[in-house]
């Protein structure tokens, strides 16, 4: 979006802003909102950042940025201030940019986002009208809410959400493109304490590409961690499938094309819904295969070595969850390893049913796909080796469980499992291993308990 490169001089109808910290993100942020046409004010302690600014001098180097700061500080659209009240009263809304270092046991420096929001709060306790605060800095779930918020309140004598917004704007900038990643956006995310607020934040980056999402505070700080995790999860797992190609010499790289051309399985939304465990005849089989094959090696893949320990917690946390209730009767609906298949090799639901009966647990199992009298080979073998007595527990009659069950688990998505859903006593709790219908407005009831939320 190489257009954004001259500056919009039409700021006299957008939305004065203020942004306190001038690094990485603040400086890329404050000269690109300048560059579309924003009045923007920087505030920063350093007083090296802020008089290179004033001579049009970005204070650090990254494609672009030179440029579009000496534009935007020639134009006047960006300027700097000593003044933290003045930039506050002179903005409609201030965006919050200061550092989050990680701390020694993993967790972030909260310190900057204090002293600031204190700062910002202390001058809107003096500002008359609506002020926005809105953070682009990273911070940990709860943060903003439990932390900065009370700061502000105290700080102003006013309350978030009726007398000033509160917003968290993540950025998805990469350090060396971030210019093109601000004007260029994969999405835009704003977390907001009132829809007035999460309108005004969105509205600055009107006119950029990608998806835009107002979220609950929360889940706007979260995005950032669970990007970031994806991305060094993906380095990652391409590291450890180079060197185990490398072993073998294979050439990882004409490997990895052909992984890279699936876009409805490998890089695309399939499998990236948080659920319960994952079985079958192909995944199981095939990771225990290639962690085999990295051992035979001498390659070390600690990723890859530990899906399938990961996938196993999944079991074992639905079978604590069963136990924690203290309820002995349990209705399994669904045993193969996914709707619409009677296939139940390795299917955690199996391992589930075994499991409990075997803590002499009373099961009835509801799965209109499977019949004993149809399974034949490697199906019917694991039902044997597995689940011996499943002929005892099975029924296709979903009534007779639901009559039998205090715990209703939930282990398919079919219609006739989410009609029985709907039907449970109020006493019955439902676990919800697949989400089923209805979940999100279901899930704040007494005896309702999901994986993944």
């Amino acid at each position: 979006m190489e257009t954004h490169s001259e500056v919009d001089v039409t700021a006299t109808e957008k939305p004065v802003l203020s942004v306190f910290g001038l690094g990485y993100v603040g400086c890329v942020s404050a000269a690109c909102l300048a560059s579309r046409g924003h009045r923007v004010i920087g505030v920063d302690v350093n007083p090296a950042k802020t008089a290179a600014l004033r001579e049009g001098r970005a204070p650090v180097v990254e494609e672009r940025i030179g440029e579009l700061t000496a534009e935007v500080v020639a134009s006047g659209l960006l300027t700097v201030s000593d003044d933290p009240a003045g930039a506050v009263h002179a903005s409609a809304i201030t965006i919050v940019c200061v550092g989050t270092p990680s701390t020694s046991g993993g967790g972030l420096s909260t310190a900057y986002l204090e002293r600031v929001s204190n700062a910002i709060g202390e001058a809107l306790a003096s500002k008359e009208g609506w002020h926005v605060v809105s953070y682009r800095s990273t911070m940990l779930p709860g943060t903003c809410e439990n932390l900065l918020v009370p700061i502000l309140e105290r700080a102003s004598g006013k309350r978030a959400g009726k007398d000033f917004g509160v917003c968290v704007n993540p950025e998805f900038l990469r350090e060396g493109s971030s210019v093109r990643d601000f004007l260029d956006p994969p999405k835009t995310v704003v977390g907001q304490s009132d829809d007035r607020s999460g309108s005004e934040v969105m509205n600055i980056f009107d006119g950029l590409g990608g998806p835009r999402f107002h979220a609950p505070i929360p889940i706007a700080e979260m995005t950032k961690f669970v990007d970031n995790s994806f991305h060094a999860l993906k380095v990652t797992f391409g590291n450890e499938i180079g060197s185990l190609c490398a072993a073998l010499g294979l050439d990882s790289y004409a490997l990895m094309e052909i992984f890279l051309s699936d876009s409805k399985l490998n890089i695309s939304p399939a499998y990236l819904r948080p659920a319960f465990a994952f079985g079958g005849s192909c995944l199981p089989k095939d990771v225990r295969a290639l962690n085999y094959l990295a051992r035979r090696h001498d390659v070390e893949v600690p990723v890859l070595a530990n899906i399938l320990p990961s996938n196993e917690k999944l079991i074992r946390h639905a079978i604590d969850l069963v136990i924690s209730l203290g309820r002995r009767r349990v209705g399994i609906f669904g045993l193969a390893f996914k709707s619409g298949t009677d296939d139940l090799r390795e299917s955690p639901m199996v391992e589930l049913a075994e499991q409990l009966i075997g803590k002499g647990y009373s099961v009835r199992v509801y799965d209109s796909q499977v019949a004993v009298s149809r399974l034949i080979g490697a199906n019917r073998a694991c039902i044997e080796d597995r689940l011996p007595h499943l002929e005892k527990v099975l029924t296709d009659n979903v009534d007779e469980v639901l009559d039998h069950c205090e715990v209703f688990i939930a282990g398919s998505t079919d219609a006739a499992v989410a009609s029985a859903a709907d039907r449970v006593g109020d006493e019955c709790a439902i676990v919800d291993l697949v989400r089923l219908p209805g979940a999100e407005e279901r899930r704040q009831e007494k005896f309702y308990f999901g994986i993944g939320w």
